[in-house]
């Protein structure tokens, strides 16, 4: 298969190289420029599958990138997640609504950031992102249907499965009890909040075992999320 292509529009040397190394590893194509007219035609050249466009850019802003990506018919539906220092309310609204798919914050992890390119691509083009999620050392196989940490196979329920892949898709990200019954059990009436505590109990209890570090933090008045720096 095609490895996916990524234009990566970023002018800190030492981030783009980091990222590059990161996701040559896991097998994507990266073009990579410091400056906003060249990512224009670097687009145009040969279309991406995935942006991932700084805001703070030498030449045209990355704002105004991802405001022309969406404005020619060949790049409209590219995906595109921008990375900014700005992280007011407002900064990220304004980038949602010119035509961003993702935010995200500096600082962040590699880590992080992959697991969001995964999540776009399998949301916006499933066949170029395979069927695998992967977050530390925690692998989720959709077409097999099955689990792995530290290499050991893990055994879940059907709705701990639901919860892991839901969480999986949004690292970092933290869910509150109603949004998770949304996402995981949809408006089933019967469900309440305290049903999603007996699942994430139980999925603790299966990921970590005996020994393993856990990677689901709890926020207290605010819900759960995926987190390997607990």
């Amino acid at each position: 298969m095609e490895k996916p292509r990524l234009l990566l529009v970023e002018d800190d040397r030492a981030l783009a190289d980091l990222l590059i190394w990161h996701f040559d590893r896991e097998g994507y194509d990266v073009a990579r420029t410091a400056d906003g007219e060249e990512a224009l035609l670097l687009a145009e050249e040969r279309v991406p599958d995935l942006v991932i466009l700084d805001w703070m850019i030498e030449g045209v802003s990355g704002i105004e990138v991802c405001r022309r990506l969406r404005r020619k018919g060949s790049t409209a539906a590219v995906p595109i997640i921008m990375l900014t220092a700005r992280g007011e309310e407002a900064d990220r609204i304004r980038g949602l609504d010119t035509g961003a798919d993702d935010y995200v914050t500096k600082p962040f992890s590699p880590r992080e950031l992959m697991a969001r390119v995964g999540a776009v691509l399998r949301r916006i083009r499933p066949a170029i992102a395979g069927e695998k999620l992967v977050y530390g050392d925690i692998e989720l196989d959709s077409t097999a249907h099955r689990v792995r940490r530290a290499g050991k196979n893990v055994q879940l329920g059907p709705t701990e499965y639901r919860l892991l892949h839901h969480l999986m898709e949004n690292p970092g990200r933290v869910f509150s009890r109603d949004r998770l019954l949304d996402a995981v059990w949809g408006h089933d009436p019967e469900i309440d909040a305290r049903t999603v505590d007996v699942h994430v109990r139980r999925l603790r209890k299966a990921l970590n075992g005996s020994d393993l570090p856990d990677v689901i933090r709890t926020v207290r008045s605010a819900g759960y999320s995926l987190d390997a720096e607990t």
